[in-house]
């Protein structure tokens, strides 16, 4: 890292001239994030400024564009892991990954504005003043694409995911929803145990439930080790995380903690 020498708050001596920067609060003031955030992108490598004699952590103007293409990232809900590799790449071009980042946004955007207009016209469904096809209903709510394979290939293998993808590819429309149904009815089970020991008794039945429900309807069976592998990629991969979440703050932690307890106990 360089030494850098501190002239003024928004200034440093930078190979002989002076760079404008700004200090993490400056920086989380003007993005929106958290200074604790900021630090922890820090300490995993993903932006790490300069810093001054005194320890200041000092962002240059490359640090502000390098921590907008993060959150555009981000905005696509990537993992901050892989978008550490990718900004690693030798190869990466600013230029190219805008151009990418805007396409995909667009197309987030088109699918959410459907969805919008599927919850306006059930809403008016609802309230008797349109009648609406069991397709419109779910337009919009196409799952087919799932946006977790790739990680999953490359934790798994392409054995697994295509025997599952498979498997799910095959059910009719009834047992998609019965198999959406006890996904969630599992889910708000744990729920309700997050707050407790994950090695309590209810806990571990509970996810005892989990591990059978997977590997009788997933197409794949998950060994003890996978099935913790599983959970720890609850937390590792941010996606994962916000959306077990919605069921109960905490609750991707809570299954990932119960997981290993439960591929421990059953070796």
């Amino acid at each position: 890292m360089l030494t850098l020498t501190l002239r003024n708050p928004l200034k440093l001596t930078w190979k002989g001239g002076d760079v404008v920067v700004k200090h993490v609060k400056e920086v989380a003031n003007l993005t929106g994030i958290s200074i604790r955030t900021l630090h922890y992108y820090d300490e995993i490598g993903l932006l790490s400024p300069a810093t001054s004699e005194t320890g200041y952590r000092l962002y240059t103007n490359d640090d502000i564009e390098k921590l907008q293409q993060i959150l555009f990232f981000k905005a696509l809900d990537f993992p901050l892991k892989k978008i550490k590799t990718i900004l690693e790449r030798p190869d990466f071009k600013r230029l190219e990954a805008l151009y990418y980042q805007k396409e995909r946004l667009v197309e987030k955007k088109e699918r959410l504005e459907t969805i919008i207009a599927t919850i306006d016209q059930t809403i008016q469904n609802v309230k008797g003043e349109r009648t609406m096809t069991d397709q419109e209903k779910f337009k919009g709510l196409d799952f087919a694409q799932n946006p977790y394979e790739q990680e999953a290939r490359e934790r798994f293998g392409d054995e697994a995911v295509n025997s599952s993808t498979q498997k799910l590819k095959n059910l009719s429309r009834n047992e998609t929803d019965a198999l959406g149904q006890s996904f969630h009815t599992i889910y708000r089970k744990l729920a309700k145990l997050r707050h407790r020991s994950p090695a309590s008794e209810e806990a571990q039945n509970a996810i005892h439930q989990w591990y059978e429900f997977l590997n009788k309807n997933i197409g794949y069976h998950y060994t003890l080790e996978a099935f913790q592998g599983l959970g720890q990629m609850y937390i590792e991969d941010e996606r994962f995380t916000k959306n077990i979440d919605q069921y109960g703050e905490g609750l991707a932690l809570f299954m990932r903690d119960a997981m290993a307890v439960y591929t421990d106990q059953n070796k």
